[in-house]
């Protein structure tokens, strides 16, 4: 199967969003919690191959593995509790991406993009340091359950947090059970669980207008070195 990821869908200016990414390769292994480990930055408009593995699937560049996904059988992913739509939205307020982000054009998170074109969430902290944010979910992205993962992608860097030192998603586990109606405004929630290293560890779920949960994702993000 040849999958291309549009230069829509990215998240640093040369590489797609990594939320993203993984969705589209955990489509390969059908309903679930799937892992998916980002092995290097997606490239963009280039067709990429998603064939079957060993114990998974494989996105790969020609030669080189861009991504490995494989079915999830450990503990129960994490739930980070949800607050009101009304509060969710006033935490924007505190989004330190208007001002600080490091991708300013990503998909998922990005400022720089127009409503429509972009998600344009705004993951702002709440006073217990977990991040909240209000998705309201256009036409052209709505029962799309890729887009789900992008959107429990940017929530947990931004709890981590991710201004003043970039970081890029690294491995995502996510479990997708359900995926928003256009019009819905969707509260996604992010937490950051620990840290070790380079390496950050986050929590994310998301939940629709009436409360359902869309999904749960459990992320590590690498903190890039100065010089990368």
């Amino acid at each position: 199967m040849t999958i291309t990821v549009d230069r829509r869908f990215r998240g640093p200016d040369g590489s797609g969003n990594g939320g993203y990414v993984s969705g589209r390769v955990a489509a390969g292994l059908g309903a679930g919690p799937v892992t998916v480990t980002l092995r290097v930055p997606p490239p963009l408009e280039e067709p990429l191959t998603l064939a079957r593995s060993d114990d998974g699937v494989r996105l790969t560049a020609g030669d080189v593995v861009v991504a490995e996904g494989h079915r999830y059988a450990g503990e129960e992913l994490p739930v980070v509790e949800p607050v009101a739509a009304d509060l969710a939205r006033t935490t924007a307020e505190r989004f330190g991406g208007r001002h600080r982000h490091p991708f300013p054009h990503c998909f998922v998170c990005g400022p720089a993009r127009t409503p429509g074109d972009g998600m344009r969430l705004e993951p702002g902290r709440l006073d217990d340091g977990r991040t909240a944010c209000v998705w309201s979910v256009h036409a052209d992205l709505a029962g799309r359950a890729e887009v789900v993962w992008a959107a429990l992608d940017c929530p947990g860097g931004w709890a981590a947090p991710i201004e003043g030192r970039p970081m890029v998603l690294g491995r995502m586990t996510a479990d997708v059970t359900a995926a928003p109606e256009d019009g819905e405004d969707v509260v996604v929630m992010g937490q950051l669980l620990g840290q070790d290293g380079r390496k950050y560890f986050t929590a994310t779920t998301a939940y629709g207008a009436d409360g359902r949960e869309l999904g749960r994702a459990g992320a590590t993000w690498i903190l890039l070195r100065p010089d990368a």
